[in-house]
């Protein structure tokens, strides 16, 4: 009556209500990402008790067996960051105090020792070096100790502490329910086949890609806590955490834990700092070369400047978190439009 096409209201009601789904998930981003570590956590978890239950099915209760099992691993992973994370915070409490005393050392890092193949080439090297640091370590430094002093209030914050694994307790207790609810919801939006099968596929990318993840970073940590303890590097137990915890940020994570190494080492006095430069490089080829390839295979198969743009696009949303979510983001995205495409053909 009044001209206005049916199809075309259906079309903006669209627009407007999915606009504002995501305008809520960005004003509510902090408690989404409680609830987002805490499905990363259950994922990790997951394998373990799944094993376990079968092994006890029928004799005690999946609450009781679940509860006994996920006590126990928290026990494990708690006792275990807590051995790594006492010395790295105080190594990080020395760093912090030493910043100003090593920002006058600048001026000593074009005499540092490097291995006689790069000796040709040190004038060069420490001349684009010393005026890079000369530039930026003034105010990089302030950077950096905000930052180390953000993380470890950030590790000691008691609501994530508590949050994430009682949250990550009730979605594996209840995944079951769960799933049933999200294929009853997607099933009167969408064929249940379809939503079935697009259901499936994420949730095996996502225990893929997390359980992954987690592996990577362990792998990181350990090479990197060994080559820094056999060549004496200083704040080994640091630079090593630093470096597991930016293996979660694809691509820009471990450039950025490589360089933080290097610089750190640099202005400390370390005397093997091309050696770590040339350790760097080689456990990225064996890792994005063979290992990552082993653990991924093709759960996440998303073309490295898209890892790459989403990771920028994920810090400006929501900083360190938004890179870190990515990446299964976008795989999350990728299957939809897979899956889409091949309903369409």
């Amino acid at each position: 009556m009044l001209g206005i096409e049916p199809k075309a209201v259906r079309v903006t009601w669209s627009v407007l209500l999915t606009v504002g789904c995501f305008a809520l998930l960005y004003t509510a981003r902090r408690i989404v990402l409680v609830f987002l570590l805490a499905i990363f956590f259950a994922y990790l978890l997951s394998p373990v008790v799944t094993v376990v239950d079968r092994f006890v099915s029928g004799r005690v209760s999946r609450t009781l067996s679940l509860a006994i099992v996920y006590v126990l691993l928290i026990a494990v992973l708690v006792s275990a960051a807590v051995a790594v994370g006492t010395r790295a915070s105080e190594e990080a409490a020395n760093l912090v105090n030493r910043l100003p005393e090593l920002a006058t050392k600048v001026g000593k890092v074009s005499r540092a020792p490097l291995p006689d193949w790069l000796e040709p080439v040190r004038g060069k090297v420490f001349g684009l070096l010393q005026e890079q640091l000369e530039s930026g370590l003034e105010r990089a430094l302030p950077m950096l100790s905000a930052a180390i002093g953000q993380l470890l209030a950030a590790l000691g914050n008691l609501g994530f502490a508590l949050l994430v694994p009682l949250l990550s307790f009730f979605f594996l207790k209840d995944a079951a329910q769960l799933r049933a609810t999200l294929l009853d919801i997607g099933g009167r939006i969408e064929r249940p086949q379809f939503f079935e099968g697009l259901l499936d596929d994420i949730h095996a990318m996502l225990g893929q890609y997390i359980r992954a993840l987690f592996l990577l970073s362990m792998a990181t940590f350990i090479a990197y806590a060994l080559f820094f303890q056999i060549t004496g590097a200083p704040y080994a137990a640091l630079l090593a955490t630093i470096a597991a915890v930016l293996e979660f940020v694809p691509v820009l994570g471990p450039l950025a834990a490589g360089i933080i190494a290097c610089v750190v080492s640099l202005i400390s006095g370390y005397a093997h700092v091309g050696w770590m430069i040339v350790f760097f490089l080689l456990y990225r080829v064996f890792q994005d070369y063979l290992l990552q390839p082993f653990l991924l295979s093709s759960g996440v198969a998303l073309h490295p400047l898209l890892i790459v743009f989403g990771a920028l696009a994920g810090e400006q949303v929501a900083g360190i978190a938004g890179m870190v979510f990515s990446a299964p983001v976008l795989a999350a995205l990728r299957l939809i439009y897979v899956r889409a495409t091949r309903r369409r053909q």
